[in-house]
């Protein structure tokens, strides 16, 4: 596509540049495109790159160039903690009225119109989900993801905030999932949501000490923030990447609330027994567990939270796979009914 010299590029001359191999400066034979929910992702052959949509939600906003750039070197800052290999850096995307666009061009009437992520590329294959899926997990294999988070937790910075802070954060986004989750255009058994979403906030009451003590007790961190299995490779050395980097907020964590927010994804994949695996070796490894009650707690307020984000996707314009969202959030809703049924 030919770019006029009149004017910056829109976000669709962007990505149809981006999806030509002649873009790259590593000249891959093929590009293909990944659209999520906050970025498009371009897999070009060992390499790719990660542009970041303009879009602005509650919870973060890309809606900037500057914006976009700070979250692209946080992304790469943070991820290396986890995956220090993978991320290689942040290339912009250049635009000059005489050259167009441009990866690292050397031209210096270029201008940065837009930035990327650029990362190696991971072996689909060794992808968590995907041996889930496939090839199965072997013990060993989750004994050594415990050893890399179990030192991970045991030095990331511990967070500041009040027990009365952090429990509020629970209380409050349980009200959000109870407004959304229960609204009448949703195809959910009414009756069978109320009663999940009435028996979480019975246990959120009744565990409130519990978590107030974890942040006593300098339990809480600066975690990874988005701890499931698609962003777990099962490689040599273990690869933990696509952390979440634009709200810090998001990110500090009970170590166990990660945990159970990792096996609750297990559980959705069909795949209970590797959660309950994962949280029982990393227990056996690290010091100062909370209590059974409280780990449940944690899943089933990640599982109803998971199913409110599934199901408000059918809240935007146009959501891409409307099909999908319905019966996910009913997934996920069937699984903290059944961490609500074996807390103690």
């Amino acid at each position: 596509m030919t770019i006029a010299a009149q004017h910056e590029p829109s976000l669709t001359e962007k990505l149809c540049f981006l999806s030509r191999p002649d873009a790259y400066p590593h000249a891959p034979e093929t590009v293909s495109m990944i659209e999520t929910h906050m970025s498009f992702v371009f897999l070009a052959d060992a390499r790719v790159y990660k542009l970041k949509k303009p879009v602005r939600y509650p919870f973060l906003d890309f809606s900037t160039l500057a914006a976009r750039e700070h979250n692209c070197r946080e992304e790469v800052r943070l991820n290396r903690r986890l995956a220090p290999d993978i991320y290689l850096g942040v290339v912009a995307l250049g635009f000059s009225p005489v050259f167009g666009l441009s990866l690292s061009s050397p031209h210096t009437e270029t201008t940065a119109v837009d930035w990327l992520v650029e990362m190696r590329r991971l072996p689909a294959e060794r992808m968590l989900d995907q041996m889930i899926r496939h090839s199965g997990i072997e013990r060993v294999q989750i004994d050594d993801l415990c050893a890399v988070l179990a030192r991970f937790y045991a030095v990331a910075p511990r967070a500041s905030l009040s027990p009365q802070a952090y429990y509020a954060r629970f209380l409050n986004e349980q009200a959000i999932n109870r407004d959304v989750l229960t609204r009448s255009c949703f195809a959910l058994d009414h009756d069978q949501t109320t009663t999940v979403l009435d028996r979480l906030d019975a246990l959120l009451h009744d565990s409130r000490d519990l978590f107030m003590m974890r942040v006593d007790q300098g339990a809480i961190v600066d975690g990874h923030g988005d701890l499931r299995p698609e962003h777990i490779c099962l490689t040599e050395p273990i690869e933990i990447f696509d952390c979440l980097e634009f709200n810090p907020a998001l990110r500090q964590v009970d170590p166990y609330d990660e945990l159970a927010y990792l096996g609750v994804e297990c559980a959705a994949l069909g795949a209970q027994m590797v959660g309950d695996r994962i949280l029982e070796v990393f227990m056996a490894q690290t010091p100062n567990p909370p209590p059974s009650r409280l780990i449940a707690c944690y899943a089933a307020w990640r599982a109803t939270l998971r199913a409110r984000l599934s199901i408000a996707h059918l809240l935007e314009p146009t959501p891409r796979q409307p099909e999908k969202w319905e019966p996910q959030a009913r997934r996920y809703l069937a699984i903290a009914a059944h961490h609500l049924e074996n807390a103690k």
